[in-house]
C-alpha cells in the first residue's frame, strides 16, 4: 500500500477537496492524507461542493505537515504555489508533484458566485486526481 500526501496551505479547501477525490480514487491501492503548513479548518463550501458530486468529506480534520513526520511518503503532492514555496523541510524520498489551484475560499460576490467558484475547482482538481491515478497506479 503506497502513500500520498496533499499539501497546501491552511488544508482547508483544495487539499481537502483533493483528498477526498484521492481516498475514492485509489480504495485499496494507497493511504492519502491531506495537511497544511498552517492550520485553517475544513471549509465548510469544500463540504458542501464535495457533496454535491456524492463525496463526503465531514469528518476530515485539519492537519499540520508535521503530524506526518513519521510517514513514509511515496508521493506528496502541493495544490498551491505557497504551500510548495514555503514548506519546511519535509524529509521524504518520495516522489513529488505540484499543481497550484485557485484557492475557493478568496472568491467573491454572490453565494451563487461562489459556489461556482468551488466547483470550477472542484472539476480542476478532480481532473489533476484523474490523471495523477492514471499515470502513477
Amino acid at each position: 500500500m503506497k502513500n500520498v500526501l496533499i499539501l497546501c496551505t491552511g488544508n482547508s479547501c483544495r487539499s481537502q477537496i483533493a483528498e477526498g477525490f484521492l481516498r475514492k480514487m485509489l480504495a485499496g491501492k494507497a493511504m492519502v492524507y491531506s495537511a497544511g503548513i498552517e492550520i485553517h479548518g475544513v471549509n465548510p463550501k469544500a463540504i458542501e461542493t464535495m457533496k454535491e458530486v456524492g463525496i463526503d468529506i465531514i469528518n476530515h480534520t485539519s492537519n499540520h505537515i508535521s503530524e506526518y513526520e513519521n510517514i513514509n511518503f511515496d508521493f506528496i503532492i502541493t495544490v498551491c504555489d505557497h504551500a510548495k514555496e514555503s514548506c519546511p523541510y519535509f524529509p521524504s524520498n518520495a516522489v513529488k508533484f505540484h499543481q497550484n489551484f485557485p484557492d475557493p475560499a478568496k472568491a467573491v460576490g454572490t453565494a451563487d458566485e461562489v459556489k461556482l467558484a468551488f466547483a470550477s475547482v472542484r472539476e480542476l482538481i478532480e481532473d489533476y486526481c484523474e490523471n495523477f491515478v492514471a499515470k502513477n497506479f
